[in-house]
């Protein structure tokens, strides 16, 4: 990779600059007690994390709808750890997750400095996944916003990553090419050779420092970034 011709950075926001698990965590601990969950939470977060992964994968591979990723995922939970919780209050609670998740901010550490760094010398924009309902507050409420050129997500393009069509239309609305432009994502298969297989560069970041041997560029923490450009 010459750095010399990078003009753009797309950034992935989940797990990439916006801190899901601990997000995600702090909205369950409201809701648990909004609805008088008896569970403990950190075991149901032991179930919870695993299972919403496969469902966003599934979600994310067009094999089930939205309807049924925000249902199924809490109720496949509560099964597993034999909580009887009916569809009603599956229901709401996942209406309530939605509503509250976007009110928290934690972001990895580092986010916003590096950000303001590369704002500098790049155009910088968002690819995501996420549901364009709730990724908007996500990044307005953590001070994301301002930092991004454009947001590009796959209810509005109609197609997901690892889709090459989601970043080829992120692409055309940044006005930059592939080979001027690098992806920087958590998820291997859907941001690091979905933008691989469209042309451009990519760093996967791996911020639980299970790096392993492999051709991909890998990153800990964000202002590593400072190092590759």
């Amino acid at each position: 990779m010459n750095k010399q011709q990078i003009k753009a950075l797309y950034f992935d926001l989940d797990h990439t600059l916006w801190d899901f698990e601990a997000n995600s965590a702090l909205a369950f601990e409201s809701l648990f007690k909004e609805f008088r969950i008896d569970l403990d939470l950190n075991q149901f977060l032991a179930v919870y994390i695993p299972n919403n992964n496969v469902y966003w994968k599934l979600y994310r591979e067009g094999k089930i709808d939205k309807e049924t990723l925000r249902f199924e995922r809490l109720k496949t939970v509560f099964d597993k750890l034999n909580y009887a919780a009916s569809n009603t209050l599956i229901d709401d609670m996942s209406d309530a997750y939605i509503q509250t998740l976007p009110e928290y901010n934690m972001l990895f550490d580092g986010a916003i400095e590096i950000l303001t760094a590369l704002k500098q010398h790049y155009a910088l924009h968002v690819i995501t996944n996420g549901f364009q309902d709730v990724q908007y507050f996500k990044m307005r409420n953590s001070g994301l916003l301002s930092f991004f050129d454009t947001v590009t997500d796959s209810s509005s393009v109609g197609v997901k990553k690892p889709n090459p069509k989601i970043f080829e239309y992120a692409l055309e609305v940044g006005k930059v090419s592939p080979n001027e432009s690098m992806m920087i994502g958590d998820n291997l298969e859907a941001d690091i050779e979905g933008a691989l297989k469209t042309g451009m560069h990519a760093v996967h970041f791996m911020p639980l420092k299970k790096r392993h041997p492999s051709h991909y560029i890998e990153i800990e923490k964000l202002h590593e970034l400072k190092f590759l450009l």
